[in-house]
């Protein structure tokens, strides 16, 4: 065999010496989930920079040839028993007083190996030709791409200065605050108190969604005051910058500059006072370094974990439980587990991949579906090894999905993020993303499993129809709340409240009653008859109100079922129903199916008149237009810009002509393309508009809003929020025709009876979906587990009437 050094020698020109710019994976392999502390450690290529574990760095040299790679290895380090136990100080990762990525506990050794044979050489050793010992030293000293994207920047928002410190009223009341012994002004609350700055009174916190913390009564002060800053009382102190200012106008935390002045106001002598309280970062903070598997709370009682092929955890990312409770379940189905783990090999699928194959969606879901399947990963961890009996602790590591949230988050920028997200809106992208990334094989698509046909059925007052059809991955159903089979129970209830709430009492949480609505009864709500105002009828030329039936032309092999618990009370305020539904292991939706047109009945003619067209043309808003004029642009432009706008708003339609001044056409004349195009909303795309549904908006309003945001959600939602009376109906009239030529073919979908089996639960704890916690509930094996981000156990009582999702499998697919 050749000498090592000159072996190494002939392959300089495969060497690379890593630019600023260049993405270095050190941490994970990008085939596995292999790391430096696996049992070979990981291979870093020293040319492309991407990283494999040792059953895989064979493949990367057969497909690129390229020979050098740094071998990382990390070892344990033997833990002093005298050791304090390390608690992060701050809500972040990767810095100093944060979550450590780069554990102490361990020490790395590395060396320098040449493909094929193997050849391994220390590293350092001044005897390496200085270009590897640049290159190996750029890359150690480089941040890993895998934290770079991910993690790294997992740090609560640095709070800003209020725009109310500054000129911050405050009134001379007399009040003095004392240096302990606080007290709500309006209720027994003695912990979580907060100190209105403008007229001194302390009130509790806000309730939390799990009925810890306060009353409300501090929040619900500025609304009927408008004082805008509170401090909280018990994380005051001579470091005045650690205590937690909040802005009810704001609705943040923000720094207050003048809080030493605000304090002193009230006889606050600041340099005296003690910490006795969390702040709400640290609160969230304990939160997340503390979330104990008990707090699921099924009966109160550990559960028993479970390990091997099918029940290994997802690392939490950092709010990514929603991505965690979605793809277990996912995994679950057939179409997903023969697609990427029983019939996808590792290595055709890395063979197949792009140059990149952490960001190539099919390896992506190939090393998800292989590390969440084959049980490689799902072992217990061993205690220290200095304990008195070294046994397994109960629970595993899981597998952190770094590489596939990148990937999948790509054409998102939500997802993007370390926010919390709506797991309904994550499904609808992943399906959508999986479709799209198999369109040349659809033969392949393991999202048709979930796909199913819809339509609707208008019956216009002239006894003609129409039929218009879609297709969609989810049934959202709406909770009638009337239909609780608890009435009398949930009036007892109501009574019992009022009468302790009139003696200043709560009730305790076993003492709530919540209403029980069967799912048959939401299942009947969404087939229900409805009628259609303003729909125009061909055959009786002119507008009416139609009825409106919808059901299924097909039914899928997994139905997936959305309750829309998030609703809209008056005055635009979001809240979540708190409801449970009664959701059966077996149900039968046969009678939902469509049949089409029948015998004798007459489809409504075709096409609308001119003159009914000529009325739809979106005309621009005279006051919209007016005011743009007003400010010096010209009156053609402002016309365009408010129709291209949908006469959403002059902040819209000026935004919209700053950012088309320079248009080749700005002053042509406006075509009837352009003052139909306001009512072209068909191409908006169905699975936002189902989004916003499912936040309580009704279809046509989101459409409108989808149509003024430019398809972005969170910018529809605010727009509907700042258009409390905004009506569709106005500039989007309902024109249904017997044409199907635009309609979706059922073609290829799969399709069955409609008994379905319950076989997934994804659960939300917290009051809105963009905060609080998923869970996901599986049957799998004859029994049902819980899978809690990393922590997989026994289900001794699934919360089958809490789900946000479930998931059905038709019997017999």
């Amino acid at each position: 065999m050749a000498n090592p050094m000159e072996l190494l020698r002939s392959n300089l020109s495969r060497v690379r010496i890593p630019e600023p710019t260049n993405r270095i994976y050190k941490q994970e392999c990008c085939i596995s989930f292999d790391t430096p502390r696996s049992e070979g450690g990981l291979y870093v290529d020293m040319s492309s920079f991407l990283a494999f574990g040792k059953d895989y760095v064979g493949w990367n040299y057969e497909k690129t040839g390229n020979p050098v790679y740094l071998h990382i290895k990390q070892t344990k380090k033997a833990v002093p028993e005298d050791r304090p136990a390390k608690k992060p100080t701050l809500l972040a990762i990767g810095v100093d007083g944060g979550f450590d990525n780069s554990d102490p506990d361990y020490e790395e050794s590395y060396s320098i190996v040449v493909l094929p044979a193997h050849v391994m050489l220390p590293f350092p050793s001044v005897e390496l030709p200085e270009k590897v010992r640049l290159a190996v030293d750029a890359v150690l000293i480089a941040e890993g791409a895998e934290r770079k994207e991910q993690v790294a920047e997992w740090v609560s928002d640095a709070k800003q200065v209020s725009a109310y410190a500054m000129e911050l009223q405050q009134i001379d009341n007399g009040v003095i605050i004392p240096p302990s012994g606080w007290k709500c002004a309006k209720c027994d609350k003695t912990e979580n108190l907060w100190l209105n700055l403008t007229d001194g009174m302390i009130l509790c916190g806000r309730k939390n969604w799990d009925g810890t913390g306060g009353n409300n009564h501090a929040v619900e002060h500025y609304k009927e005051m408008g004082y805008p800053l509170a401090v909280k009382l018990g994380t005051i102190t001579a470091d005045l910058e650690g205590a937690d200012v909040f802005s009810y106008a704001e609705d943040d935390s923000v720094l207050d500059p003048l809080l030493a002045q605000h304090l002193s106001f009230f006889g606050i002598d600041f340099s005296a006072l003690q910490k006795t309280e969390m702040t709400t970062a640290e609160r969230e903070l304990d939160q997340n370094t503390n979330f104990d598997w008990n707090r699921i709370q099924e009966s109160g009682k550990d559960l028993q974990p479970l390990f091997g092929p099918g029940y290994t955890g997802l690392v939490n990312l950092g709010n990514s439980c929603y991505l965690a409770a979605t793809m277990q379940v996912i995994f679950t189905t057939k179409s997903f587990c023969s697609r990427y783990y029983e019939n996808q090999s590792l290595k055709v699928a890395f063979e197949g991949a792009s140059s990149d194959p952490t960001v190539d969606l099919n390896m992506q879901l190939a090393k998800l579906g292989h590390g969440l399947l084959s049980g490689k990963y799902s072992i217990p961890v061993l205690k220290e090894e200095n304990d008195e009996n070294s046994a397994t602790e109960g629970k595993q590591e899981g597998i952190p999905p770094r590489m596939f949230k990148t990937v999948i988050a790509a054409s998102h920028p939500e997802f993007s993020t370390m926010r919390q997200q709506d797991a309904l809106e994550f499904f609808l992208h992943f399906i959508d993303q999986v479709e799209r990334a198999n369109a040349g094989n659809p033969e392949l698509d393991p999202s048709r499993s979930f796909k199913f046909g819809i339509e609707d059925r208008i019956l216009c007052p002239s006894g003609r129809v129409a039929y218009n059809k879609r297709l969609d991955y989810i049934l959202s159903l709406n909770v009638p709340l009337h239909e609780a089979t608890n009435k009398e129970e949930l009036k007892a209830f109501e009574k019992s409240k009022a009468e302790n709430a009139s003696d200043g009492m709560e009730l305790a949480e076993d003492e709530i009653v919540r209403p029980r609505v069967p799912l048959e009864a939401c299942l009947a709500s969404f087939s229900a008859p409805e009628e259609v105002q303003d729909f125009y009828s061909s055959a009786l030329k002119a507008k009416t109100t139609a009825i409106k039936t919808t059901g299924l032309t097909s039914f899928p092999d997994y139905l997936v079922l959305h309750m829309r618990k998030f609703v809209m009370e008056a005055g635009w305020v979001p809240k979540k129903l708190d409801v449970y539904i009664d959701v059966p292991d077996i149900i039968d939706i046969s009678h939902m199916r469509s049949k089409g047109l029948q015998p004798g009945e007459e489809l409504l003619p075709e096409g609308v008149p001119e003159d009914e067209v000529e009325s739809n043309k979106l005309k621009a808003n005279e006051d919209i237009v007016a005011q743009l004029v007003s400010m010096g642009f010209n009156y053609l432009h402002c016309e365009k810009a408010a129709i291209r706008t949908t006469n959403a708003g002059v902040e819209e339609a000026m935004n919209w002509l700053l950012s088309h001044m320079d248009d080749a056409d700005i002053d042509d004349p406006i075509s009837d393309d352009a003052a139909n195009q306001g009512n072209a909303y068909s191409n908006i795309d169905q699975s936002k508009v189902d989004t916003l549904i499912s936040f309580g908006f009704k279809e046509d309003i989101a459409r409108k809003a989808l149509k003024a945001s430019g398809d972005d959600i969170e910018k529809a939602t605010d727009w509907i929020f700042s258009n409390p009376d905004a009506s569709a109906s106005s500039d989007m009239d309902i024109v249904a025709t017997s044409s199907s030529t635009s309609n979706p073919s059922n073609t290829n979908l799969s399709d069955g009876a409609g008994k379905y089996r319950l076989i997934g639960i994804v659960s939300h704890m917290g009051t809105s979906t963009h905060c609080g916690h998923y869970v996901a509930h599986i049957y799998k094996d004859g029994k049902w587990a819980i899978f809690n981000d990393n922590k997989v156990g026994v289900s001794e009582n699934p919360p089958k009437d809490m789900g946000y999702l479930y998931f059905f499998e038709r019997l017999g697919s």
